[in-house]
C-alpha cells in the first residue's frame, strides 16, 4: 500500500511541474508579443530610472527618422538638390547638438532634472527647417529649379492645395490676382456650361430620370436668371441656394459610372468653339470701337466748339486785319486743324520757347464748321506778341479741289505700316510704324499765301520744346521740303503700295509734323500741278492717294533735317526714353493715341497738358479735362 501510494504521488508531482512549465511558456509568448508593441508605441519613454535625465531626443536620437519622414512628405514638391541641402543642414544641427551635450557632460555642467519631452507634433524644427510667414508680395525664384522663397502651399478657390511652382498657373494667379467683377455671374455661366455638357449623356440613361429632370430644371432656371441679370447686383436673393442645387446636381452627374465621357468631351469642345467665336467677335468689336474713338471728336470738345460758336455770334466784334499776315520778313507758321485745343497747344508751346515772339505769325487753316469757334478762341486768348490768323479754306475759290471734287479741308494723313520681321532663331515679330504725310490741302499753300516766300508747317499733334527761329536760316540748296527722314521705313518696303514708279528703293521716307517749305522754289517747279496730275492718274483720288502722290512729287526735293529736331512715336510707342523726349525740339504724337483723347499714353500727356490754357470758363462747363 505504501509503495503504491508513493507512485501515485510522484505522478501528480510530475503533472504539476509540466503545468508550471506550460504556464511559463505561455507567459513568455504573451510577453514576446506585447514588448515589441510597447516599443513601437513609445511606452518605454515613460519608464525612466531614478537620476536619468532625457535630452532633446527629437533631433539628437530620433531626429534622423523625423527628417526622413518630413522629406518623404515634401519630396515630390522639391527638387533633389534642395532636399539634399535640407538634409545636410539638419544633420549638421544634429551633430552640433550632440557635441554640445556631450561637452556639457564632460565638463560637469549641471543639467536640469527631468525635462519632459513635448509630443513630436508640437516640437519646433530648427531654424533651417522653419518656414517664413507667407507674403504674397515677396515671391523669389532661386536657381534653375525654380523653387520659390515662400514654399508654403496656398489654397485656391476650390479648396485644393495650389502648389507654388515656378511657371505654374497657380503662381501666376497669385502674382497677378485682380479683383473680379461680377464673379457670381461668371460662375453661373461656367456651371451652366458644365451642366449642358453632362445633360445629354445623363438623359440617355433610363435609371437616371430623376437626375436628368433635376439637371434640366437647373439649366432652365440658370438660363432664365442670366437672361435677366448682367451683373451681380441684378441677381435674385436666393442665388446661393440655386448655386448649391446646381453644384449638387453636377456632382451627382459626375459620379454616375455609366456616363459616356466621349459625349461630354464633344459637348465641351462645342462650348469651347462657341466661346472662341464670341471672343473673336468681341475683339473685332473692341477694335472697331477703338478706331471710332480715335477718329471722332470727343463729346467735351464738340461741346466746346458749339459754345464758342454761339458766343461768337452773340458778341460779334470785327476782327482787325494785321499787316503781319502778309509780311514775308517775319516767321510764318501754318497749322491745319479742326481742333481748338490742339492748335492752341501748338501755338502756345511755340511762343513760350521763342526768343522773339513778335516776329512769329501763325496761320490756322480750318473749315467752316470750326471757323467761328477758333476765331473767338484766338480773339480772347493772347500768345505773347505773336499774331494769330484763322482762315476758312472754303472761302477760297481754288480750281484744284473743284476739279478733283474733294472736301475743302484735309488734315495731314497718317498711314499705319506693319512689317513681319523673322529672326533666325526666334518667332515672327510684327513691327508697326506710323507715317504722316501731306494731304490734298497742303498743296494749296502757294495759292493761299501768294506773298510769302518761306513757311513752316506744323501739325496739330505736336509740342514745341525749343526755339525754332534757326529754321529760317537754313540753306536747303534748291530743295523744296525740309523734313525729318524716317529711315525705319524705306520706299522699297512700300513697293506693293507705291508700285513701279521709278523711285529709289533705298531712300528713306519723310514725315510731316515739322516741315520747312520754300514757296518760291515750289512755284518754280509747279509742284502743285505735278501732285494733282499724279492724283488723277490713280483710280481712287481719295485720301489714300495722297501718300503715293506726295512721295513721287517730292522725290529728290527733300532736305533732310537733323533727327534731333523731331521725336516721333508719342502716339503709339510706349518705350521712348525720357532723355530722348527732353532733348527733342519737337514732340510728334503721331499714331492713334492722341494726347487730348482718353486713349492717350499717360506718360506723354504731361508734356502736352502744361501748354494748355485752362482759364476759359467753357472748359469747365463742357467738362474738358484731357
Amino acid at each position: 500500500m505504501k509503495g503504491g501510494g508513493g507512485v501515485v504521488g510522484g505522478v501528480a508531482l510530475a503533472k504539476r511541474r509540466w503545468r508550471g512549465l506550460a504556464i511559463g511558456v505561455l507567459f513568455l509568448v504573451v510577453l514576446s508579443m506585447f514588448v515589441p508593441l510597447g516599443f513601437l508605441l513609445g511606452l518605454h519613454n515613460s519608464f525612466h530610472s531614478h537620476g536619468f535625465v532625457p535630452h532633446q531626443s527629437s533631433w539628437a536620437g530620433g531626429g534622423s527618422s523625423n527628417i526622413d519622414d518630413l522629406l518623404n512628405k515634401i519630396e515630390p514638391k522639391l527638387p533633389k538638390d534642395v532636399i539634399g541641402n535640407l538634409a545636410k543642414k539638419a544633420k549638421s544641427i544634429t551633430s552640433s547638438l550632440n557635441a554640445s551635450h556631450n561637452s556639457q557632460l564632460k565638463k560637469g555642467i549641471p543639467v536640469p532634472p527631468t525635462v519632459r519631452q513635448p509630443p513630436p507634433a508640437m516640437q519646433q524644427p530648427p531654424p533651417a527647417m522653419r518656414q517664413p510667414p507667407p507674403n504674397k508680395n515677396n515671391v523669389r525664384v532661386s536657381g534653375k529649379a525654380g523653387v520659390t522663397g515662400n514654399s508654403k502651399d496656398k489654397i485656391n478657390e476650390s479648396g485644393r492645395l495650389c502648389e507654388l511652382k515656378y511657371g505654374s498657373y497657380c503662381l501666376w494667379r497669385e502674382e497677378n490676382r485682380e479683383e473680379m467683377k461680377d464673379d457670381i455671374v461668371k460662375r453661373l455661366k461656367d456651371l451652366l456650361f458644365v451642366a449642358r455638357a453632362y445633360f445629354p449623356s445623363i438623359a440617355k440613361i433610363p435609371a437616371q430620370n430623376n437626375l436628368s429632370r433635376e439637371l434640366k430644371q437647373n439649366i432652365q432656371e440658370f438660363e432664365r436668371i442670366l437672361s435677366e441679370s448682367a451683373t451681380d447686383a441684378d441677381l435674385p436673393s436666393q442665388i446661393k441656394k440655386k448655386l448649391q442645387s446646381m453644384e449638387a446636381a453636377i456632382a451627382k452627374a459626375k459620379a454616375v459610372p455609366t456616363v459616356d465621357c466621349n459625349n461630354v468631351d464633344k459637348k465641351l469642345r462645342q462650348i469651347l468653339d462657341m466661346t472662341e467665336d464670341e471672343a473673336n467677335f468681341h475683339m473685332k468689336q473692341s477694335a472697331f470701337l477703338f478706331q471710332l474713338a480715335v477718329h471722332t471728336m470727343p463729346k467735351s470738345l464738340h461741346c466746346l466748339n458749339m459754345r464758342l460758336t454761339v458766343e461768337y455770334f452773340k458778341n460779334h466784334s470785327s476782327d482787325k486785319e494785321s499787316e503781319k499776315y502778309a509780311d514775308p520778313t517775319l516767321h510764318h507758321f501754318v497749322i491745319f486743324s479742326r481742333n481748338v485745343l490742339a492748335s492752341s497747344v501748338v501755338i502756345n508751346s511755340t511762343v513760350m520757347h521763342a526768343r522773339e515772339s513778335a516776329k512769329q505769325v501763325f496761320h490756322v487753316l480750318t473749315n467752316r464748321q470750326n471757323f467761328y469757334a477758333m476765331k473767338l478762341w484766338f480773339l480772347n486768348n493772347s500768345y505773347k506778341d505773336a499774331a494769330v490768323e484763322v482762315l476758312n479754306v472754303e472761302d477760297y475759290n481754288l480750281d484744284y479741289h473743284e476739279e478733283a471734287n474733294l472736301s475743302p479741308l484735309f488734315l495731314p494723313m497718317e498711314f499705319r505700316v506693319s512689317f513681319h520681321s523673322v529672326d533666325n532663331a526666334g518667332p515672327v515679330h510684327n513691327r508697326t510704324q506710323y507715317i504722316s504725310t501731306f494731304s490734298h490741302s497742303h498743296y494749296l499753300l502757294p495759292e493761299i499765301f501768294k506773298n510769302l516766300e518761306k513757311v513752316v508747317i506744323l501739325d496739330d499733334d505736336i509740342v514745341v520744346q525749343q526755339d525754332l527761329s534757326a529754321l529760317w536760316s537754313l540753306n536747303m540748296g534748291g530743295k523744296v521740303n525740309g523734313a525729318v527722314q524716317f529711315c525705319s521705313v524705306r520706299l522699297g518696303q512700300l513697293q506693293s503700295f507705291l508700285g513701279e514708279s521709278g523711285f529709289d528703293k533705298n531712300s528713306c521716307s519723310w514725315m510731316s509734323g515739322l516741315n520747312v517749305i520754300d514757296l518760291i522754289r515750289w512755284r518754280e517747279l509747279a509742284l502743285t500741278e505735278t501732285y494733282w496730275r499724279l492724283v488723277r492718274e490713280q483710280a481712287n483720288i481719295g485720301e489714300g492717294s495722297a501718300l503715293k502722290a506726295s512721295f513721287l512729287t517730292f522725290q529728290d526735293l527733300i532736305y533732310a533735317l537733323d533727327g534731333v529736331w523731331v521725336l516721333s512715336g508719342l502716339g503709339h510707342d510706349y518705350n521712348l526714353h525720357t532723355q530722348d523726349i527732353k532733348k527733342a525740339a519737337v514732340l510728334h504724337y503721331n499714331g492713334n493715341m492722341k494726347p487730348w483723347l482718353e486713349l492717350g499714353i499717360p506718360r506723354y500727356k504731361t508734356c502736352w497738358r502744361k501748354f494748355l490754357k485752362r482759364e476759359h470758363q467753357f472748359l469747365s462747363e463742357c467738362n474738358v479735362n484731357p
